[in-house]
């Protein structure tokens, strides 16, 4: 007998690439509690269909002919009823993240990520939380990262080193590090070694006392 139940998060993919668009749907799709209900290549479909269906999750590409993601993200906020936007980007530097953000969305995943953090961010923005490169942060944290990025600390870092400065915090070795974040121990060396000399720090007290300065940590 087949098994009926809607899935619980309904997701609307949008990117101009119909190659890139059809792997996220597969791999979307292979989740028992998430399906994808439409597809759009630029931005005025992505209006519309957001208007229409009522997403709970569209993930949107910034980079698209005609109106790019950046300029309808602050209309596509206010069609969606409840609805979230989670941004595909190729982008990690922190002036970028503070325009994708302070436009409208609930978070973004680097398009090089692993596939296993894309659906962990999608459940994450369903959920009501805000993953920033697979660093989740509360509305609160999120408001005063959004201030303060591209000043202080958090405007010397990219996204990926503010998430290896997370986990780093949150007590995880190199080697768990390399395999949560998809990876290499080498990589997260290098990001160990930007982070001391961007943020001055000599060990992980340091780090984890900057993480709880800035909101970054969340329960």
């Amino acid at each position: 007998m087949t098994d009926s139940t809607p899935p619980s998060i309904r997701v609307v993919l949008v990117d101009d690439h119909t190659i890139l668009r059809q792997g996220l749907r597969m791999l979307i799709d292979a989740e028992p509690d998430m399906a994808v209900i439409g597809e759009a290549s630029d931005g005025d479909e992505a209006v519309s269909l957001a208007t229409e269906l009522q997403p709970d999750v569209l993930i949107l590409d910034l980079s698209m002919p005609g109106r790019g993601g950046l300029v309808v993200l602050p209309e596509l906020k206010k069609v969606l009823v409840s609805g979230r936007v989670l941004v595909l980007t190729m982008h990690d530097d922190p002036s970028h993240m503070k325009a994708v953000l302070a436009a409208g969305a609930s978070g973004f995943v680097i398009k090089k990520a692993a596939h296993a953090e894309l659906i962990s961010s999608i459940r994450a923005v369903h959920g009501g939380r805000n993953p920033i490169g697979g660093v989740e942060f509360t509305d609160e944290a999120l408001e005063s990262f959004v201030g303060r990025a591209g000043t202080g600390p958090l405007g010397q870092l990219s996204t990926r080193e503010v998430e290896v400065l997370c986990e780093i915090a949150r007590g995880f070795t190199t080697k768990q590090i390399a395999e949560r974040l998809g990876i290499s121990l080498k990589t997260v060396e290098t990001y160990r070694t930007r982070l001391t000399d961007k943020l001055g720090v000599r060990d992980r007290s340091d780090i984890v006392r900057i993480a709880l300065e800035l909101d970054l940590l969340t329960p």
